[in-house]
């Protein structure tokens, strides 16, 4: 089954690191449940994070910037 298109607007940001991380982004991705590869799998991981310090009050709720 096909995924639904995304209709939130989206940005491109490049991200450098290591090749031990590279490879356990491939590993999450091996479980089906981190996206189709490691840059989805980094992707989730950034907005899991972003979620949990917005519950933690670290970061507020809120679509401007800075």
């Amino acid at each position: 089954m096909a995924r639904a298109p995304n209709h939130l607007p989206t940005v491109t940001i490049t991200v450098s690191t290591t090749p031990q991380i590279q490879g356990y982004l491939v590993r999450l991705v091996s479980t089906g449940l981190f996206g189709k590869n490691a840059a989805e799998a980094a992707e989730r991981l950034i907005a899991r994070s972003v979620e949990q310090l917005t519950r933690e009050g670290m970061l507020r709720r809120g679509r401007g910037r800075r």
